[in-house]
C-alpha cells in the first residue's frame, strides 16, 4: 500500500491546497494530510485543531476518499515514518516553490536515511496561485475571499472577523 503525506500549515486551507490534495488522493492509496508548525513562519491564525477540523471537513465535502488529517509537532521526516508514509507530497506555485521545495525534498531524504522521497505536483488551473497568508491578510481587512477557500474556511474567517 502506498501511503504519502503532504504536510503543512494550512493556516487556513485554501482551494490551491485541496487541489493538491485530491490529485495526491486520486494517485496514493492512502493520503495522509500532516497539520504542523512551521516555526519559520508567524504564529497561526487558527489553531491546530481548528485547522484539522477545516481539513476534514473541506475533504468530506469534495467527497475525496482514502484522505486522513493528523496533527504533528517536530520533524516531517518523523511524523511520516511515525504514520508508515513511504513519501511525501508538496504542491509547487511557481518556480520559487521549486526552489525552495527541491532543498527541502533533499534534506529530507537525506535526514530519514535515504527511504523518503517526495513528489512535487504543480498547482494548475485557477486555484495555482492562493496563499494563506494572502488569504489571513485580505480576510483581516474585509475583503472577500469566499472564492479561494473552502466554505467551512470562509464561515470560520467570517466568524473571526465579524467584530
Amino acid at each position: 500500500m502506498t501511503v504519502a503525506m503532504y504536510p503543512g500549515s494550512f493556516d487556513p486551507v485554501h482551494n490551491g491546497h485541496l487541489a493538491i490534495i485530491g490529485v495526491a488522493a486520486s494517485l496514493f492509496d492512502q493520503l495522509i494530510v500532516a497539520v504542523g508548525h512551521n516555526p519559520a513562519k508567524e504564529s497561526g491564525m487558527f489553531t491546530g485543531p481548528e485547522r484539522l477540523e477545516m481539513i476534514e471537513a473541506a475533504v468530506e465535502a469534495e467527497k475525496l476518499s482514502g484522505v486522513r488529517v493528523v496533527l504533528f509537532t517536530g520533524l516531517v521526516t518523523d511524523a511520516a515514518k511515525a504514520e508508515g508514509a513511504n513519501c511525501l507530497v508538496k504542491g509547487l506555485r511557481n518556480g520559487s516553490d521549486l526552489d525552495t521545495e527541491l532543498l527541502q525534498a533533499n534534506m529530507n531524504l537525506q535526514s530519514a536515511g535515504g527511504g523518503l522521497h517526495t513528489v512535487l505536483l504543480p498547482g494548475i488551473g485557477p486555484d495555482a496561485l492562493i496563499s494563506s497568508r494572502y488569504v489571513r491578510e485580505i480576510a483581516s481587512r474585509g475583503g472577500d475571499v469566499q472564492p479561494v477557500v473552502p466554505e467551512v474556511v470562509f464561515d470560520h474567517l467570517s466568524r473571526k472577523f465579524r467584530d
